[in-house]
């Protein structure tokens, strides 16, 4: 039995339990509840919550409530959600786990599927997504949660079963994020001012929030205004490896040893900018008559500055074709003609041979050896990203008698870009010499990489070519819906039928200016404004190992000033520009049914919801593919229909105690850069990616059962199975083409192919423990364990991946204390999550994945009157750092080391 397959059958095991426990002794249930008769007025006595146990215990009403399988976290108060950061409040959430990006919640995954297979709405309205675009980034279904104010969030709720009316397009889950509204909330005030301290920048950053609610006297008009302004310098020292490549160095070590390909120290800084504004306006006329309007602007600017010494063992060095560069960029003709000299007709110049006799062999790799003639090239790369996002909703509900009408407007754009002179340099010299490497300690220590060459003295350094990107990524989605519903008396409750459509276009232009004028030019001959020392002393000081800690830094001007000038700037772009750009258009035209029941068996109220949605995709992906030397516009027009069934029953045992049960067909559509044709290839190494526009969706049928016990009224303790077969699976795959003036490149698509299926576990359990005596009553607990068993065969490359898929991991487990008494609170938690898959590899080079995480983060806050409370949070207290290896433990990837954050907070509300 494997490791997931026992986990399993515990979850299984328990959950049995549970239920036999919960119905022996139902009487028991009740007493938790309400004391025995002889006490009747201790037994109407309710808890008072507040805070965070009142979040808590509302999630719980929700989910206790819900037509489907659900989770949700709360605000604590208005204005104050549990985390600063949406992603991390997630981590809250039973079966959600998150990925971190340089030490700040990013994405999430709900049941071990990855972002890509999450529907993310916002007052239940599809949203444009915003892509980082810093490194090109474009995926186009992973919602970014940083760029949300989480000051103004009620709730957000992961809906795991879905039913006919919800949006479909979610293999994992349905994430529904909903702000707060003035009529729900009356006449309020809050502002908050915080400073937050990273232990590995050792800079303080601001933020300031503020939020004004009013409501008319008669409560028939409302007006919410939120808004915040927030800083966050970023740092995260790196260590990377990009992978270990097959059969490099064959005519010395034979056929089938990996050994590693380009590696980087590299130090990556961020200054991250955001400021949002939401407004709220609602209008109730009458109790039938509601009007609803929602607005969300958000920026996020982030300067992006990295320093790096890039390694190349298996990549030979190549002069450039200096004719050819120097009639593109005439006006740098006298650079080229010296760098032509220097060359003196050689095409390459340095290629790398491993010296037989250094190696060192664990199975499969060689963990250390020592190789000539590699290129080491120091990097610096700048620029300057905005991500703009808006979002407006306009909804109507009108409720007469029997009927509800329902009409929901959306518009919203994600546009993330480089403002005018912002967009990525990548500033390059380099030295070619010897390299030793020794992997041998494990992926948790910085490997041995030494040369003979001093990597601190400019004097041993030369140009290389200097790169100029500019990306604009612009993802626009509106929609209309309409829903009515008829209530009834008798085993049918509701029927509910509606339609739906969503318009989404993503439009990604990308230019590459890559030029060589200064290439083998020494950089002291170009003169010192060109480098600098590095600015930093303390790369990875936690780690111990002979690697290069400081090194010569490009300037991350001077190239830029030299080389790219007007007449550079206004060039036609060039067929590989092209080739990388792309739209995608995609239509959605959806209609439903769901019919609501309820029927008492064998005097067990059972209710629950039948339905069907038929959705249509059309679909239109157009770019420009390149035959020989002469680009060529392409378009390709897809079309799908989809039938999704669902059924959700929930079956009331005792008041306490709901079981519950839900089947479902879903789709998933792929990734937009997966559909998209386009060729993107990569200016260090002979590789590419491109996109298929045939590929087909993922599809899958799924199936979840769960008991809930809410035992009293500030605990629960709840557990699901849940079963998902994946078929249409998209998979890897990779092949050589011919690119002009490049030759062989090993290009990585994908493909459908392969099945999957999973299946988990969840438990859950939370309680206030008020029954203790004072002052112990203010303890309380949340606890959450997922275990995932997936079982699937597809191909990477020549490669066949078993029992696998990127993102998910088999294990995941929440852990929280918390107390709340007398003005005080305080709150530890520690999230932790097991290894996943990062990325499947190729035909030449293995797979990667992320080591075991785990993440200890703390609040304390102390409310010194009724408007104002002074807090502390901390964000990876023990400084945990983030491993990455290949296909075994010996093949290091990456260390990444962010450092914890400190966060001193007031906030004062009225």
């Amino acid at each position: 039995m494997s490791k997931s397959t026992s986990y399993i059958a515990y979850g299984l095991g328990a959950m049995a339990a549970l239920a036999y426990a919960s119905l022996l002794v139902p009487h028991a249930l009740a007493q938790t509840e309400t004391t025995d008769a002889a006490a009747p007025a201790e037994a109407a006595q309710e808890v008072i919550v507040t805070g965070y146990s009142k979040s808590v215990r509302a999630a719980n009403m929700t989910k206790k409530a819900a037509a489907f399988s659900v989770d949700a976290v709360n605000a604590e108060d208005i204005g104050k959600f549990p985390n600063r950061n949406a992603a991390e409040a997630l981590q809250l959430v039973t079966g959600v786990t998150m990925d971190r990006q340089r030490g700040e919640g990013l994405k999430v995954s709900v049941r071990g599927l990855g972002p890509q297979f999450q529907n993310v709405t916002l007052n239940g309205s599809t949203i444009a997504v915003n892509d980082l675009i810093e490194n090109g980034g474009a995926e186009g279904r992973n919602f970014r949660f940083e760029v949300l104010p989480t000051d103004s969030i009620a709730q957000i709720a992961v809906i795991k079963t879905p039913t006919a009316d919800m949006d479909d397009g979610a293999l994992g889950g349905n994430i529904d994020i909903k702000t707060l509204k003035p009529l729900d909330i009356g006449n309020r005030m809050t502002f908050s001012v915080r400073s937050a301290y990273n232990t590995l920048t050792e800079k303080s950053d601001p933020t300031l929030s503020g939020l004004y609610s009013y409501v008319t006297p008669d409560r028939k008009l409302g007006l919410l205004v939120s808004a915040m302004t927030d800083r966050r310098q970023v740092r995260n020292d790196r260590f990377m490896n990009f992978g270990w490549n097959k059969d490099q160095f064959t005519s010395v070590l034979g056929a089938g040893y990996y050994t590693p390909t380009r590696t980087r120290p590299t130090i990556e800084l961020e200054d991250r900018k955001r400021s949002s504004i939401m407004i709220s306006g609602q209008w109730k006329p009458t109790a039938d008559l509601k009007t609803e309007v929602n607005i969300l602007a958000t920026r996020l600017d982030v300067h992006y500055d990295e320093h790096g010494l890039d390694i190349y063992p298996d990549a030979a060095v190549t002069y450039p074709n200096f004719a050819a560069e120097s009639a593109l960029y005439p006006s740098l003709s006298g650079l080229y003609t010296q760098a032509a000299a220097q060359a003196n007709g050689a095409t390459v110049y340095a290629k790398p041979t491993f010296v037989a006799g250094s190696q060192v062999i664990v199975g499969d790799t060689v963990v250390a050896g020592t190789i000539n003639n590699v290129r080491w090239m120091a990097s610096r790369e700048t620029s300057f990203n905005r991500h703009d996002l808006t979002a407006i909703n306009i909804s109507q509900s009108y409720t007469p008698g029997a009927w509800t009408f329902f009409g929901n407007l959306a518009y919203s754009k994600a546009h993330s870009y480089h403002p005018e002179g912002g967009a990525t340099t990548r500033n390059r010299m380099s030295f070619v010499g010897p390299l030793h490497f020794d992997f041998s300690k494990g992926y948790k220590e910085i490997p041995v990489l030494t040369t003979t060459v001093d990597y601190n003295n400019p004097a041993n350094y030369v140009g290389q070519a200097f790169d100029y990107t500019s990306k604009d990524s612009l993802d626009t989605d509106d929609s209309a819906k309409i829903d009515a519903a008829r209530r009834f008396d008798g085993f049918l409750t509701k029927l509910s039928f509606g339609a739906a459509y969503q318009h989404r276009n993503r439009d990604y232009v990308r230019r590459d200016w890559s030029i060589n004028p200064v290439f083998g030019i020494p950089v002291t001959t170009l003169g010192a404004s060109f480098y600098s020392a590095l600015p930093f002393s303390n790369f990875l000081s936690d780690f111990d190992g002979s690697s290069p800690r400081t090194w010569v830094s490009p300037s991350s001007t001077a190239f830029y000033n030299l080389i790219y000038n007007p007449s550079v700037a206004a060039r036609a772009p060039d067929a590989a520009s092209l080739r990388s750009s792309f739209e995608v258009d995609e239509k959605i035209t959806s209609a439903y049914v769901r019919g609501d029941f309820a029927h008492d068996v064998m005097n067990v109220p059972v209710t629950g919801n039948l339905g069907i949605r038929y959705a249509t995709t059309d679909q239109v992906a157009s770019g420009t593919l390149v035959n020989g030397s002469t680009p060529q516009a392409v378009s390709y027009p897809v079309t799908y229909h989809d039938w999704l069934p669902s059924l959700n029953l929930r079956v009331e045992f005792t008041d306490q105690l709901i079981g519950r049960f839900g089947a479902s067909r879903v789709v998933n559509r792929p990734n937009i850069t997966d559909i998209a044709p386009r060729i993107t290839v990569s200016r260090d190494s002979p590789t590419a990616s491109g996109g298929n526009p045939n590929l087909k969706p993922y599809r899958a049928n799924q199936a979840d059962m769960s008991l809930e016990w809410y035992f009293n009224q500030t605990g629960a303790l709840t557990g699901a199975y849940y079963y998902k077969q994946l078929d249409s699976y998209i998979t890897a795959q990779n092949t050589t083409i011919q690119v002009p003036g490049r030759g062989d490149i090993l290009l990585s698509t994908t493909v459908n192919g392969g099945e999957a299926k999973l299946q988990g576990i969840e438990l859950a359990y939370n309680q206030l423990f008020s029954f203790l005596p004072a002052p112990f009553d203010g303890l309380g607990t949340q606890v959450s364990v997922t275990t995932t068993e997936v079982t699937s065969t597809y191909n990477a490359g020549n490669r066949t991946l078993n029992n696998m898929l990127p993102g998910l991991s088999k294990a995941s487990y929440n852990l929280v204390g918390y107390y709340e008494k007398n003005g005080y609170a305080g709150r530890i938690g520690y999230f932790w999550r097991d290894r996943y898959l990062a990325s499947n590899g190729s035909t030449v080079s293995t797979e990667s994945y992320v080591a075991p995480f785990g993440s200890l983060d703390a609040s304390l806050s102390y409310d010194i009157n009724e408007h104002f409370v002074v807090g502390v949070d901390a964000i990876n207290l023990t400084g945990a750092k983030k491993y990455v290896y290949g296909a075994n433990k010996v093949q290091g990837r990456e260390i990444n080391d962010y450092g914890s954050t400190f966060t001193v907070s007031l906030r004062a509300k009225y």
